[in-house]
């Protein structure tokens, strides 16, 4: 079902609305109870994502994440001027849902789930341009186009969060995710190494997507991949 784009970034605003809502929210209410644990919270992101791909990834191909989106424009899969716009509407999304989170919760020492690291910068920024580079690659071996849509991607994309978020969780809180990042420092006014987050996400996405790119070549030609 192909939608308009201001229809398809409604979308990706409410999914990334919903992504930061229910995973930087389990992050906030776990630093606030101890009930979900980190194994919880990995568990969380992981399902949201799934969910999110199955609700809407039919629509908007359930990108969420900036980073994603610029992958697939740069190996043609998408068209750039869709990428910006997804982008602004994953940023407002992120940020709406962090200002949700806070309207309840408050500023506590969970900054709203904004992310921050044990790791000295650099490192940080290797450990999500690695972690987005994973995930991009598994989510170009599952999408048809730029839409994540088959039965199979809500699983794998799902299960590689959780999997990344339970090893780099406690590193860098495994946010592979620009909006997912932005949102919540805009709304906790906390911007500490924001901007490995901004980059290395991005980065490590081109990286997996051309890396996929690459090896998915018949007879010298690149596979056909119809958005």
């Amino acid at each position: 079902m192909l939608l308009g784009l201001p229809r398809r970034c409604l979308c990706e605003f409410i999914g990334t609305y919903f992504l930061v809502v229910i995973g930087c929210g389990a992050i906030s209410v776990d630093v606030q109870t101890e009930a979900l644990t980190h194994i919880g919270v990995a568990m969380v992101w992981g399902l949201v994502v799934l969910t999110m791909i199955y609700s809407i990834g039919d629509l908007s191909g359930a990108h969420m994440n900036p980073a994603v989106s610029f992958a697939f424009a740069s190996v043609g899969r998408f068209p750039w001027r869709d990428a910006f716009a997804y982008a602004g509407a994953q940023v407002a999304g992120a940020f709406f849902g962090a200002v949700s989170i806070r309207a309840v919760l408050g500023v506590g020492e969970d900054y709203l789930g904004a992310t921050m690291t044990i790791l000295p910068s650099m490192s940080a920024w290797y450990v999500e341009a690695m972690m987005t580079a994973i995930l991009m690659w598994v989510v170009m071996g599952v999408s048809t186009g730029a839409k994540e849509k088959s039965i199979t991607a809500g699983l794998a994309v799902g299960a590689v969060i959780a999997m990344e978020a339970f090893v780099a969780g406690p590193l860098t809180k495994a946010s592979m995710n620009p909006a997912r990042s932005l949102g919540p420092a805009l709304a906790s006014g906390y911007f500490a190494n924001l901007w490995v987050y901004l980059t290395a996400p991005i980065v490590g996405a081109l990286v997996g997507g051309w890396a996929y790119r690459l090896v998915r070549v018949v007879d010298g030609e690149c596979e056909a991949e119809d958005a």
